[in-house]
């Protein structure tokens, strides 16, 4: 018997025979042909490959396709007598090629948007889960640390230090005194307009200092740190070091998590405090320019605009800030798994995450500190 196929009409039902080789020569003779089957009034149609001799992928994607382009004309359609192994190739050519009914649901708008509405909010709760279930394990692990101070690894925290404290203060630097000649502009040109330009300090000391300060450095540590953080622990779980020091009898948490997250707590607040700084040094420098005043009057001013208080309510944020940074850094960089593109994936996931949660947190305290009335 040839290559191809045979068509006939049993009552309502269709039936197209396929059979011989559907390999990729036989199949490019006959494929126009089978592009113009036309199954007439029938509304249920069967396709029997019980006398398919051999079948590669290029028959199976042309079975699938045939399936995929009946049923979109609203056919029953149903495949007959294949093989176990010529079944298993067309199904797995059918996952690699959606067809025809993924087509139809992807033009559904709202019901694609409903669909993924609905696997964002499960995936959300499912890391939410995750992390809250990690969270437990770095507070065990902190507590037996502080417990027993000699299994913190001093070297590695003074190591993490420098490298996401002291390597971050040039970034952090620039970045802040620019924000401060933004804010002193932007302070003297809508205040004079009531006259009230020197006002414009009160302006550029309550908003560094509650929040751009603390808020601008820790996004900067989020995508700077956070991210390395992420990228050398899922390395390291791509190379399956991670695995070999649990084989060692090395807690991947005391040597990989902890001394990162005890870094990030310490260097946090005093690059916050160096954001300050250099925050209010732009805005003077701004504001003696635009104001022509002297040092010695904006130091005046700034004393008697700002309580000590409206320094420490940044500095208190830092610490809750690159905990959380620092959890989330490890937390997906140990979710990694075997491959480069997990690495990737995840280490964006985390900056989004950490930024994320840091919003969450600024919100939170600036909700509670209103409450109490600083």
């Amino acid at each position: 018997m040839s290559d191809g196929f045979e068509t006939e009409r049993a009552g309502g039902t269709f039936v197209l025979t396929a059979h011989g080789r559907w390999e990729i020569e036989a199949v490019a003779r006959f494929d126009a042909a089978l592009r113009a089957v036309d199954p007439g009034p029938c509304r249920k149609v069967r396709l029997d490959l019980a006398k398919v001799k051999t079948l590669d992928s290029t028959g199976a994607w042309v079975v699938h396709r045939t399936r995929e382009a009946l049923r979109g004309r609203g056919l029953d359609v149903e495949i007959i007598g294949a093989k176990a192994a010529h079944d298993a190739l067309i199904e797995r050519v059918a996952d690699s090629n959606p067809g025809e009914e993924a087509a139809t649901k992807r033009r559904s708008g709202i019901r694609a948007m409903v669909e993924r509405v609905g696997i964002g909010t499960f995936a959300t709760l499912d890391v939410t889960k995750n992390l809250i279930a990690f969270l437990g394990l770095v507070t065990v692990a902190i507590a037996r640390s502080i417990s027993r101070p000699r299994r913190i690894r001093f070297t590695a925290v003074v190591a993490n230090m420098e490298r996401s404290g002291l390597n971050a203060l040039p970034i952090v630097g620039l970045l802040s005194f620019l924000i401060g000649v933004v804010l002193a502009y932007q302070g003297v040109d809508q205040l004079t307009r009531f006259g009230a330009e020197i006002f414009s300090i009160n302006l550029l000391a309550v908003s560094m200092l509650r929040e751009i300060g603390v808020l601008m450095t820790a996004i900067l540590i989020a995508g700077r740190s956070g991210s390395a953080f992420t990228a050398q622990i899922g390395t390291m779980k791509v190379n399956q070091e991670i695995d070999a020091m649990s084989t060692l009898g090395l807690d991947p948490m005391e040597v990989l998590v902890l001394p990162r997250i005890f870094a990030l707590v310490i260097t946090l607040p005093l690059l916050v405090f160096y954001s300050d700084i250099l925050g209010l040094l732009g805005g003077a420098i701004a504001l003696m320019v635009l104001l022509d005043m002297s040092p010695t009057q904006f130091l005046i001013q700034l004393n008697s605009a700002i309580p000590i208080g409206t320094f420490w309510v940044g500095i208190i944020k830092a610490p809750f800030f690159a905990f959380a940074i620092a959890l989330i850094g490890c937390y997906e960089g140990l979710r990694v798994s075997g491959s480069a593109e997990s690495v990737g994936r995840l280490t964006t996931q985390s900056v989004v995450e950490a930024i994320f949660l840091v919003l969450i947190l600024d919100a939170g305290f600036s909700i509670l500190f209103s409450s109490i009335g600083i």
